[in-house]
C-alpha cells in the first residue's frame, strides 16, 4: 500500500510543507494537492514534478480532490485565513472554524481513515475541531502545536551559547499562541541543567523572542511559512517511518477536554501517548493558564 499524503491548502505554508518533502529523504510515495484555486495547484504540482531529476526521494506530486483521501495515511490541513499584523492567532478562530467544519466533513465523506495532521491557526482550536468533526480516535489528529516554538527555542539558545541546536533539550508547551511557554525547570543539555548555561535574565529575554518570532517575521515578510513546513515534515516522517520519537505536537487531553501541546511520543499511529513533565509551580500556573484560554475560544464557537 502507498504512503499517499493530501495536502489541502496550498498557500505558503501548504507549499513550503511540499517542497521540504521533496528535499528531505522520506516514505512519502504520493502527494496529492487540493485547493479552491484549481489553476494554481495545476501550476505547483508541474513546477514539484519538474524537481524529481535532483530531489532524494521519489514521491510523485498530483492535483486531486476529496475522494483521494479515501486511502491515504495522512491528510494534512494548511488551509484558512493568515495571521495579518497586529492579529494575534486567537483573532483567526471564528474565520477559520467555519472553513474546518467543511473541509473535515468532506474529507470524512471519503471513508477516509488515517492521520489528520493540523497547521491552521488558532492551532490547538482547529486541532480540537477536527477531532470533534472527524470523529477519529483521539490519537490519530494531531495539531502541529508547539513544534515550531520549540524550534525556534533552540536555535536562539544555540545562537547564545554556541552549541548545536540538536543538543539543546527545552520545550515550549502550552497553547501554540501568547500563553505558551518554556518549561526551563527541566531544560538542559548534556544532562547539565540549563542554569548552567543561561542565567534567569537569559531565560526571560529568549522566552520574549521565541513569543514575539512570528509577529517579528510577519512584520518584515507578511507571513511565516518556512519553519513550519520542516516541522511538518518531521512529524509526517515520524508517522511514516514508525520512529516513536518525542515531539511538542498539540493532541487531545481528555482531562481538560482541549488539545494542547506537551511533549509526545509520535509514530505510526499518531500519537502514542502525552509526556507530562513535571512542572514547578510557576510553570503549573501557566499551563493552567495556557488550557483556560484555550477552552474559553473553544466555548466562543459553541
Amino acid at each position: 500500500m502507498k504512503n499517499k499524503v493530501v495536502l489541502i491548502g496550498c498557500g505558503n505554508v501548504g507549499m513550503s510543507y511540499a517542497y521540504a518533502l521533496l528535499n528531505q529523504h522520506t516514505y512519502v510515495d504520493e502527494l496529492i494537492l487540493i485547493d479552491l484555486n484549481k489553476e494554481k495547484i495545476k501550476g505547483e504540482a508541474m513546477d514539484l514534478n519538474h524537481c524529481l531529476a535532483y530531489s532524494p526521494t521519489k514521491v510523485k506530486v498530483k492535483v486531486g480532490e476529496y475522494s483521494d483521501c479515501q486511502d491515504a495515511k495522512i491528510v494534512v490541513i494548511a488551509a484558512g485565513s493568515n495571521q495579518e499584523v497586529g492579529e494575534t492567532r486567537m483573532d483567526l478562530i471564528h474565520k477559520n472554524s467555519g472553513i474546518f467544519q467543511n473541509i473535515v466533513s468532506n474529507v470524512m465523506k471519503s471513508s477516509f481513515d488515517g492521520i489528520f495532521l493540523v497547521a491552521t491557526n488558532p492551532l490547538d482550536v482547529m486541532t480540537y475541531l477536527t477531532l470533534k468533526y472527524s470523529n477519529l480516535p483521539a490519537n490519530r489528529v494531531i495539531g502541529s502545536g508547539t513544534t515550531l516554538d520549540t524550534a525556534r527555542l533552540r536555535y536562539l539558545i544555540s545562537e547564545k551559547i554556541n552549541i548545536c541546536p540538536k543538543d539543546i533539550e527545552a520545550y515550549v508547551i502550552g497553547e501554540h499562541g501568547d500563553s505558551e511557554f518554556v518549561c526551563w525547570s527541566n531544560a538542559g543539555i548534556a544532562l547539565t541543567k540549563i542554569d548552567t548555561f543561561l542565567t534567569k535574565e537569559d531565560q526571560k529575554i529568549l522566552e520574549e523572542e521565541v513569543k514575539n518570532s512570528a509577529n517579528e517575521i510577519i512584520k518584515r515578510k507578511g507571513a511565516t511559512y518556512y519553519g513550519i513546513g520542516m516541522c511538518l515534515v518531521r512529524i509526517t516522517s515520524a508517522i511514516l517511518e514508525d520512529k516513536n520519537i518525542i515531539l511538542p505536537v498539540s493532541s487531545y487531553d481528555q482531562k481538560n477536554d482541549v488539545c494542547i501541546s506537551t511533549p509526545a511520543v509520535v509514530n505510526k499511529d499518531g500519537v502514542k501517548e502525552k509526556i507530562y513533565i513535571p512542572l514547578n509551580e510557576e510553570e503549573t500556573e501557566k499551563l493552567t493558564d495556557s488550557i483556560a484560554i484555550i477552552k474559553k475560544a473553544i466555548q466562543s464557537l459553541e
